[in-house]
């Protein structure tokens, strides 16, 4: 198979994809499914930061930095204040040898 045909495969799963889901944008959804998609950012942060902080060699202090980051995340409400405090508190314990 080409490589052009490749691409305007892809291009055309893509685009079908999106125009789909852009054309629902005046879809009036039940409460529960209203109510269903609110978690779903939160379960795919989650399905990308938890392999890679508990999968890692050095879990322990990945999980630190990322229980301190969210703690001041959580708290405050401030997101670059809680990415440089896990990050802060990832390199403490890296350097206190946790």
């Amino acid at each position: 198979m080409s490589g052009w045909l490749v691409i305007l495969l892809m291009w055309g799963v893509t685009y079908a994809a999106r125009f789909v889901g852009l054309s629902l944008g005046r879809l009036e959804l039940p409460p529960f499914w209203l109510a269903f998609l609110r978690f779903v950012p939160v379960s795919v942060f989650a399905a990308l930061i938890v392999p890679d902080v508990l999968g890692s060699p050095e879990w322990a202090r990945r999980l630190i930095g990322a229980a301190v980051g969210g703690a001041l995340l959580w708290r405050t409400r401030n997101l670059a204040l809680g990415i440089v405090g896990g990050f802060a508190a990832y390199w403490a314990a890296r350097l206190l040898g946790a």
